[in-house]
């Protein structure tokens, strides 16, 4: 059973997305499966990470900006694929440094994440984006 969810973002930042992938996957009438998330892009990652407190992903995004700024940053002169924007190629490293794919259990019916944890699709590009999360449980 697989769905396709569309996140559509504004920009850099995290969108939860618990709800949605929640609804889909308790609602799957599987008593126990393994969750598989899957971002089909690669300029944006998917976390888990505390929803309680939006200072968290302030915070992450904050630190993720000045590990990887912007290529036309003095730092990152070494760059070379420069040609789609300053974000490009830090959102390309960005992703490479995130995971991709998140695997979740589903047991009892529902979804295994603990009390403050959330579903997150990270926007690593500047420009607002259409992006797209496959889920398949097995």
């Amino acid at each position: 059973m697989h769905c396709i969810f569309t996140v559509p973002t504004r920009g850099p930042g995290l969108y939860e997305v618990t709800a949605q992938i929640r609804d889909w996957a308790e609602g799957a009438g599987m008593a126990e499966a393994l969750l598989t998330l899957f971002v089909r892009h690669t300029s944006a990652s998917l976390l888990i990470q505390e929803n309680a407190d939006p200072e968290v992903q302030v915070d992450l995004q904050a630190f993720f900006a000045r590990l990887v700024p912007p290529s036309d940053d003095p730092a990152m002169t070494y760059l070379t694929h420069t040609y789609e924007g300053p974000d490009d190629m830090p959102a390309h490293i960005k992703a490479a440094l995130l995971p991709t794919s998140l695997h979740i259990p589903l047991v009892q019916g529902r979804l295994g994440l603990g009390t403050w944890q959330g579903i997150y699709l990270f926007e690593h590009r500047t420009r607002p984006h259409r992006r797209e999360i496959l889920a398949l449980l097995r």
